[in-house]
């Protein structure tokens, strides 16, 4: 108990004299800050006058006039395939972002797999023509568990996706999704690993709160986040503390990633939704709250109501109107990668019941791990909103007539589909950005089968509508609701939507859909699994990404089960096809082979197609690896022959199995009942708390300074009391 009889500043200290420490997670407080009349905290615009941060715009115009030229040569090459001479499409070729939604660890995956698909450097992705146009592209943009891919491809330093997800035995470990992502070690969450596990989640969490910044379920849930998408985690360390996990690994240290150096990335976007401050509603956000975005250079909104983007690696200070409340009290370090992924899928406002210490849809098994981290997260540090992620408020004072938290201090940023946005749309949408392409990969589980039925398209489109008409690009023509996405087959195959503009400039995006859909050749589907499923097999993972990436980079054949030999040219096509709008007025005409590829694959809203062109599609999930009773039903109906003459010693065997099992579930759900109460009441709901300067005196021990009871005695009631540091075989900092 070496740790929790020291005040944790003092901890802190002393950790941080050993270089990668999880507890470098806490960020730097009480820094100096650097001199206002060189450094722009928080910048300012209009919907009418955007600007884009300068950093942005240099590096995107960069990398156009360098590795995307080169890469459109590589992907297209002369262009005799698709009927034009590329050569005079040079320095006008179209501006792309890509687009990942949002659904866990299914859409990280599917994230993974279909960009495989798009990657020049997969072979099979290059001989298809669909291999190129991830490097042609100068956004990629994530939410929630497409945060998730989207930092693990840059703190990985862009390897190819199969090594990103599966390893390559050498500097990569994979993802580890075989193992449960908030029980490591399996269901006992008092397991020695799992206890090793815990603590290790904890000491980061109670370093940040020992600075005075507050922590939420967000927290822990980062920190799980980082264990299985950053780059220091293998089997060999989980259990350990040998390496940060990644704690130390900051969003604005993305421009020193040296792919990014390089120019071969797109710049990243973290999409993320915000609950008023007023409000601490659970339900689904309206259109009109504020929508943020998180790049490596600031945390911005280009909503009208607000127009301003603030200095990202000063995140975490509290700035009025622009400026540091204290100019020696400026904080570093708050943008931990795993918090700006976890910021972005941090859904517990809408899942965490504290009445009830339940959290909806997950597992039993990572639902407990969950709320017990929580549970002793709340003994023993202060927190403040503890279902969101807490932010200081950058935009604190401005634009009062319109800017919904402009009093606010904090803010409580939650995750960026809470308005039913699955897609982050919005920011390649913004006007100033200018894309010509909007490739939108849409891995959303909309229906009752966890497929996507355009819901997140229709959304997006409706916010525009209705309150970003000043600010963004509209929307091009697509299904007007669900049911029709469904009855035009649209979320069964690629297409291509906008692909007739009015005007010259072209009055909207052309928009690549790319869905998540069965198997075009009939095969079971493997990848529609549920949004809350956080555990997958070696063996399903590798079925997954096989059949995302070869549907991605298949197409369709009309009344076919067959894939589209030509489906990479017309992919080609559809994302160049703005340059002919730029080389000429009125534009450059078509291709004749381009015009067949849109005939196949453009949505034409007066003569829509059919998903009755797309037969014998398979929807119900199928399992690739069944656990448990179907494991062991199929393995009864192979082998029945052979066991009859066991069954009755084995009917014997199981009662008294059954009987010893009854005693020990009794018994062991007695010990545990002590551990169970409800998390609610170690939730202090008054404002005498929240507002709390710090720690109770001694860190757990002693009054608290804010006058609630001893801080010990509620740990040794609601907690298991172990320590929080590791055991010094186990890679501890503490000896």
């Amino acid at each position: 108990m070496f740790l929790l009889s020291l005040p944790l500043l003092l901890v802190c200290a002393f950790v941080r004299a050993f270089e990668d420490s999880v507890t470098d997670y806490a960020p730097s407080v009480n820094v100096e800050c650097p001199d206002i009349t060189n450094t722009q905290f928080v910048r300012e615009f209009t919907a009418s006058n955007q600007s884009l941060n300068p950093q942005e715009a240099e590096y995107v115009a960069t990398r156009l006039n360098t590795t995307i030229a080169d890469a459109w040569k590589d992907w297209l090459g002369s262009g005799d395939q698709l009927g034009y001479n590329v050569s005079s499409f040079q320095g006008v070729f179209p501006k792309i972002g890509l687009a990942l939604p949002g659904g866990g660890l299914r859409a990280a995956q599917w994230g993974a797999s279909s960009l495989s698909a798009l990657d020049a450097r997969n072979e099979s992705s290059k001989a298809a023509g669909t291999g190129g146009l991830l490097q042609v592209s100068s956004y990629l943009t994530g939410l929630s568990g497409g945060s998730w891919i989207t930092g693990s491809i840059f703190f990985n330093n862009f390897p190819g996706f199969n090594d990103l997800v599966f390893g390559n035995g050498n500097d990569l470990g994979g993802w580890l999704l075989d193992l449960p992502f908030a029980t490591p070690d399996g269901t006992d969450i008092f397991s020695e690993k799992n206890q090793y596990f815990f603590g290790s989640l904890l000491w980061s969490v109670m370093a940040k709160a020992g600075t005075g910044i507050d922590t939420s379920i967000t927290d822990p849930w980062a920190r799980m986040i980082s264990y299985r998408f950053l780059n220091q985690t293998s089997r060999d360390n989980i259990f350990t503390n040998d390496t940060a996990h990644g704690a130390g690994q900051l969003w604005s240290n993305i421009p020193d990633i040296p792919a990014f150096q390089q120019h071969l990335l797109p710049i990243p976007i973290l999409v993320t939704d915000s609950r008023p401050s007023t409000s601490n509603d659970t339900r689904v956000l309206g259109l009109d709250s504020t929508v943020y975005e998180i790049t490596p250079f600031e945390l911005a909104s280009f909503d009208p109501s607000l127009s301003a983007g603030a200095n990202i690696s000063y995140a975490g200070t509290h700035l009025v109107e622009g400026r540091p409340a204290n100019g020696t009290a400026c904080v570093t370090g708050f943008d931990q990668a795993g918090f700006m992924m976890g910021t972005s899928a941090s859904l517990f406002n809408q899942i965490l019941d504290f009445g009830r210490n339940t959290i909806q849809g997950f597992s039993d098994s990572d639902a407990n791990g969950l709320l017990y981290v929580l549970s002793r997260q709340l003994s023993e540090v202060r927190t403040r909103s503890d279902d969101v992620a807490n932010w200081p408020n950058p935009f604190q004072g401005l634009k009062k007539d319109s800017y919904q938290d402009a009093d606010a201090t904090w803010l409580s940023l939650i995750d960026g589909a809470s308005n039913i946005e699955n897609i982050p749309l919005g920011p390649l949408f913004v006007r100033e950005r200018g894309l010509d392409v909007v490739v939108t990969l849409d891995g959303s589980a909309d229906t009752s089968q966890n497929w996507p039925n355009g819901t997140g398209v229709i959304f997006s489109s409706q916010r525009q509508q209705q309150f970003l008409s000043a600010s963004h690009q509209p929307f091009p023509p697509f299904p007007q609701d669900a049911q029709a996405f469904l009855d035009t087959g649209v979320t069964l195959r690629p297409t291509f939507m906008g692909c007739d503009p009015h005007n010259n400039p072209p009055e909207y995006p052309l928009m690549i859909y790319i869905p998540n859909t069965p198997p075009f050749n009939g095969d079971d589907p493997v990848a529609n699994t549920a949004t809350f499923r956080l555990t997958y097999t070696q063996k399903h993972m590798r079925l997954f990404f096989d059949q995302v990436h070869n549907n991605t980079l298949s197409g369709f054949v009309p009344n076919t089960n067959n894939a589209d030999p030509n489906f990479g040219v017309c992919l080609q096509c559809a994302s160049v096809d703005r340059a002919r709008y730029k080389v000429s007025n009125p534009p450059l005409a078509r291709s004749d082979v381009c015009q067949k590829c849109f005939d196949q694959y453009c949505f034409d809203p007066q003569n829509p197609p059919s998903k009755d062109a797309l037969p014998g599609r398979k929807f119900d999930f199928v399992d690739p690896d069944p656990q448990g009773v179907d494991r062991l039903t199929g393995f009864l109906g192979s082998n029945g022959k052979k066991l009859i003459g066991g069954l009755v010693g084995l009917v014997v065997l199981i009662g008294v199995l059954i009987g010893v099992l009854i005693w020990w579930r009794k018994r062991k759900e007695k010990n545990r009942q002590g551990v169970y109460k409800r998390v609610s009441a170690l939730h202090q709901e008054g404002d005498e708390w929240r507002n709390s300067s710090g720690f109770s005196k001694g860190f757990g021990h002693g009054p608290s300074e804010s006058g609630f009871e001893n801080r010990e005695s509620r740990y040794e009631d609601y907690v298991r009391p172990e320590a929080y540091e590791l055991p010094s075989h186990q890679g501890s900092l503490v000896r």
